[in-house]
This record gives structure tokens, sequence and C-alpha cells, in this order.
């Protein structure tokens, strides 16, 4: 696997962990330990985030830093990826 879905694999782990803190949480809402891995896991997730799109451009539009050209088109579309 490559560096690209290396990372954007981490990215979905983290996204998966914490959709199942988020529920747990709601049925649990005073649970200190969860909460603090939900914490954890956002800002492991943010790190991926701002490293993917560092290295590889943005995951979705509203990542879009330069708002002098909108950069969002410049990459290969996702069939265009080998």
């Amino acid at each position: 696997m490559n560096e690209h879905n290396i990372l954007l694999s981490k990215i979905k782990k983290y996204d998966f962990a914490l959709k199942e803190l988020d529920l747990y949480l709601d049925t649990h809402p005073n649970c200190r330990r969860a909460l603090a891995m939900f914490r954890k896991y956002k800002e492991l997730r943010s790190q991926a985030v701002d490293e993917f799109t560092k290295r590889f451009g943005p995951l979705a539009p509203e990542q879009n830093n330069d708002m002098q050209h909108w950069s969002w088109i410049d990459d290969p579309w996702p069939w265009e990826r080998r």
C-alpha cells in the first residue's frame, strides 16, 4: 500500500472510532474514559487530515486553504488515480 492509501486508511479508522465513541457517549454521557478517548481520536484524526491535506491535497472542498485559487480541481479525479 502506498503512503496515500496508508494515511487515508488511518483517517478512516479514526472516523470509525469517533463514530462508535459518539454512539457510546449518547448512552453513557458521564463516562470520562470514553470522553477522553473521543478527544484523543479527534486530535489524531485532525493531525492525520492535516498531514494528508499538506501531502496530497484536500479531502473535502472546505479544506481548500488557498482562497486565491480553487485547488480542489487540481488533483486527478478519483477514477484517474492508480
